[in-house]
């Protein structure tokens, strides 16, 4: 309301008391009127905190579903946030870093911060020791208490919608917070993203597709990191590509092959591809090459669903849709009871008219929306563990349309798993997989006639061992029955007593009774 984006419902949306509630609230007034609404859209994300500018961030890619002015306004979440104080980040780097000046660092420090996003902002720098130039890169003050608020709001929500939604359950949105929740806190330990920039850059070591900064391990602490400072043209910056001449279809092509390669090769993935840390270098644009920054959330695959996976793809080139139905079943992603010829159906019908197309001719808002129908038609359900995969699917695809729109995805990736595919499966595989275990056999193979042994021995004394064990259940269902017995006398004696008094004049009888029957519980409680 103070930012005017109630007026984005319709007033035939509304019902009289929704209209009526709004017009009570009349202090509630837009604090921005002279504004446009792409602005008042980011203004609000940027107010509601990290979070909700990440969801912007988000949605500034997908300019095949947002109005051309709402785009660019988001895509200035991606590193023109609003910065803190200077002052305040030379503070936390002194702190951090255990220097009483800058200047014992830094041959020079730039106050001005060069980018700040939503968790933290960076400044240029000149190394003392070797003259390099680096980024340092500060988490924002007091935001870990802003993110913990923002989470469990979410988590609360997220609870309500799984208790009152009819597909609550199937959605599983509690799970998918938690797992928000675990990327999220670990993008403020920089670290851990130290080690994933680490990481991601021994695996692409001399790859012409993609470029890795040098991470200065030494000048990093939890929330400051030192980084090799590189120069290179936003992704988003099309015009600027276009000027030199970059080789757009071949960049779009390694954006394709270095997502798969991180998922299926690396089982370790940058899940964090918004344009705002994404660029391209300006040497060679014939043959270009992606850098990346900012690995503060990174997925991981275990082996199972990475296989299930590349299977579902790999049949989805193939136009196999009853392969993938079946996989969907086997990997318990649909009921157990799904009508597999009626998915078989389903799949066809979403998945015909976008196979071979360039990403140009396709409506991602339409095959989106038929995506929901069938999930929630067959009750599939939501893997908490594939969000960040499927975030990160969305970054590739609207990188994609905004690069080389004539890509066609399919075509591009049908090679690189099938390549992946041969080398999971067959005689090379097999060989590779005992050459890794050979180590471990090695060591456990002088333990096997022991353990042989040791089985053959308990195989001898098992008849034994179960006889003692169905004695063993004799006795306690003995003692329960005369536990029992020692209970139904005592209620019977206690009831009697009750009676007696109906029909005698003494009190000794009912007494004797009510003593007895306590007593016969007593017992029972003590044999149990």
């Amino acid at each position: 309301m103070q930012h005017g984006l109630d007026e984005l419902i319709p007033d035939k949306w509304l019902p009289w008391y929704a209209k009526l509630g709004r017009a009570c609230q009349f202090w509630l007034r837009n604090q921005h009127p002279d504004k446009p609404i792409g602005v008042r859209i980011r203004l609000a994300l940027q107010t509601l905190g990290p979070v909700f500018i990440k969801f912007g961030q988000m949605l500034s890619t997908r300019r095949d579903l947002l109005p051309a002015e709402i785009a660019d306004e988001l895509a200035i979440l991606q590193d023109k946030v609003q910065p803190f104080d200077s002052a305040v980040a030379v503070g936390i780097i002194k702190s951090s870093l255990h220097i009483s000046e800058l200047d014992e660092l830094f041959e020079h420090f730039d106050i001005t911060p060069l980018a700040s996003a939503s968790i933290a902002q960076v400044h240029s720098a000149v190394l003392k020791h070797n003259q390099k130039e680096v980024i340092v890169k500060v988490i924002r003050p007091d935001i870990a208490g802003t993110i913990h608020a923002d989470i469990e709001l979410m988590h609360s929500l997220a609870y309500a919608v799984q208790k009152l939604l009819p597909d609550g359950k199937r959605l599983r949105p509690v799970e998918v917070v938690d797992e928000y929740r675990k990327t999220i806190v670990e993008e403020l330990d920089l670290l851990r993203e130290a080690a994933n920039g680490i990481q991601l850059k021994r695996n692409f070591e001399n790859s012409e597709s993609l470029y890795i900064p040098e991470i200065y391990s030494d000048f990093c602490a939890r929330n400051v990191m030192v980084m090799e400072r590189i120069y290179g043209i936003p992704i988003s910056d099309i015009n600027a590509l276009n000027a030199q001449n970059t080789n757009m279809k071949l960049l779009a092509e390694r954006g394709v092959e270095v997502f798969f390669t991180q998922v299926f090769r690396d089982s370790f993935f940058h899940a964090d591809m918004h344009p705002g840390n994404i660029f391209v270098s300006k040497y060679a644009p014939e043959n270009p090459q992606y850098i990346a920054i900012d690995f503060g959330i990174v997925g991981t695959l275990n082996r199972d669903d990475k296989r299930y996976l590349a299977e579902n793809f790999i049949a989805f080139f193939n136009r196999d849709y009853r392969k993938v139905a079946e996989l969907h079943v086997d990997s318990g992603w649909v009921p157990a009871d799904t009508d597999i010829e009626a998915f078989e159906v389903a799949i066809r019908t979403v998945c015909e008219p976008i196979f071979q197309k360039p990403l140009a001719e396709i409506s991602f808002s339409n095959v989106l929306l038929q995506l929901f129908n069938t999930a929630r038609r067959f009750n599939m359900v939501v893997q908490p563990q594939l969000v960040l995969l499927q975030k990160t699917l969305l970054y590739i695809e609207g990188l994609g349309r905004l690069l080389y729109p004539q890509l066609d995805l399919w075509k591009t990736a049908k090679p690189f798993l099938e390549q992946w595919m041969k080398e999971q499966i067959g005689f090379v595989a097999m060989v590779k997989k005992i050459n890794a275990n050979l180590p471990f056999w090695s060591e456990k193979l002088p333990e096997i006639p022991d353990l042989i042994y040791d089985s053959l021995r308990q195989v001898k004394q098992l008849p034994a061992l179960q006889q003692k064990h169905f004695e063993q259940q004799q006795l306690q269902q003995r003692s329960a029955q005369k536990s029992l017995f020692y209970i139904l006398t005592g209620s019977t004696l206690i009831i009697l007593a009750g009676i007696l008094p109906l029909y005698a004049t003494s009190y000794i009888p009912s007494i004797v009774l009510t003593g007895v029957g306590f007593s016969a519980w007593i017992y029972a409680w003590f044999r149990r």
